[in-house]
């Protein structure tokens, strides 16, 4: 039981923690992300790439909104590296015990 309060409580603090930070100092994340564009004139908006952040890798885009102000120099490239292996972790692990859930299980032919 206390596995699950542990996966549970890893999953939703980053979530939470950037929507308080957001709502506390929303000029930051417009600074951290304004430039961020894809290749060609598509441009997202700063708001977007939080959301997509907070979504699908929150604890590297925690790490990036902390490293940003003084820009991401030295060492703090070790802590984004480490922030996107927990995140990356993450969607492994569930990868790794789909065959838990009885909707995934493979059948066998012989």
């Amino acid at each position: 039981m206390s596995c699950c309060i542990g996966t549970i409580i890893l999953a939703l603090v980053p979530r939470i923690a950037i929507l308080l930070w957001w709502l506390a100092d929303s000029q930051l994340f417009n600074l951290a992300f304004k430039n961020w564009a894809l290749p060609g004139t598509f441009a997202i908006p700063a708001w977007a790439w939080t959301l997509l952040g907070g979504i699908f890798v929150p604890w590297t885009t925690l790490a990036y909104l902390f490293v940003f102000p003084g820009g991401v120099v030295g060492y703090e490239w070790i802590v984004l590296g480490v922030a996107l292996l927990i995140d990356l972790t993450g969607h492994g692990g569930s990868y790794h015990h789909r065959n838990r859930v009885p909707v995934y299980r493979r059948s066998r032919t012989i």
